[in-house]
């Protein structure tokens, strides 16, 4: 299962780590490394189906679901 929110879409990122040291010198970056989207399983219920959807879902999706509505959502996303 990729590591992708069905509803807001988000996945993770390439991102460039600076010392301290370059930071007050020149600005190089040190290397690069890869931000993480803040993911969580959870099991969502839908009463226009009367089942049980388990999901991965980002923090902000989440906020979206409780927003919009289970099933107007997870419709718009795609999902069911």
């Amino acid at each position: 299962m990729a590591k992708i929110c069905p509803i807001t879409k988000k996945s993770s990122k390439v991102a460039g780590k600076y010392s301290n040291r370059i930071r007050a010198t020149k600005f190089n970056p040190s290397g690069k490394y890869r931000m993480k989207a803040n993911l969580q399983k959870k099991r969502i219920f839908v009463p226009e189906l009367g089942r049980t959807v388990a999901l991965t879902l980002s923090t902000k999706g989440m906020r979206t679901l409780q927003k919009k509505g289970a099933y107007k959502a997870l419709k718009e996303a795609g999902v069911i």
